[in-house]
């Protein structure tokens, strides 16, 4: 096990590093915590939705080419979302960081999406998505894929508090061997 990362450092190497990782929620003093596979997978499933939901962007128009300033905005936040994924995956396998850091990272990108699409001060709320499409199966798939990702982001962070808690109270309720 001479391996530290899952390969040449892309999000999918080092998802498919973290899942083939298989690990129990605790570890005895000097061990590295091993990367839930659940969690991965939850969190690759959010990468995913997320690209499908920044082409919906896309379609919509809210990327300008040449490049203006909402468009610069846009790929700068894209940009910071994937690079949160990358280092959190790859943070994660080397065992720096565990479910606290996915709990509160989910609960960044909950109130992001809360704040870009469902709150009321908002320019882009569902039935701007919906009708910014030409045909009603654009726009309800655009909004599916937006619920789903929103849905997955709750899941995934419900996900890390349980599994943050599990791990602070076996770490708490087991002895230290001398």
């Amino acid at each position: 096990q001479g391996r530290v990362a899952g390969g040449n450092g892309s999000l999918l190497a080092e998802g498919a590093y973290a899942l083939r990782q298989w690990g129990r929620p605790g570890c005895q003093a000097g061990e590295r915590m091993s990367v839930d596979r659940s969690l991965v997978r939850l969190i690759l499933v959010i990468a995913w939705l997320n690209g499908v939901h920044t082409l919906d962007h896309m379609i919509r128009g809210d990327f300008h080419w040449p490049l203006d300033g909402q468009s610069v905005g846009f790929v700068l936040v894209v940009a910071a979302i994937y690079l949160v994924i990358g280092m959190g995956i790859r943070l994660s396998n080397r065992g720096v960081v565990g479910p606290l850091f996915w709990a509160i990272i989910g609960g960044g990108g909950l109130a992001f999406g809360w704040l870009s699409h469902f709150s009321p001060f908002t320019d882009q709320p569902l039935h701007v998505i919906y009708g910014s499409y030409h045909n009603a199966t654009g726009g309800a798939l655009a909004v599916l894929c937006l619920m789903l990702l929103m849905g997955v982001v709750l899941t995934a962070t419900l996900y890390s508090i349980y599994l943050w808690h599990h791990q602070r109270h076996i770490t708490v309720s087991r002895p230290v061997s001398r």
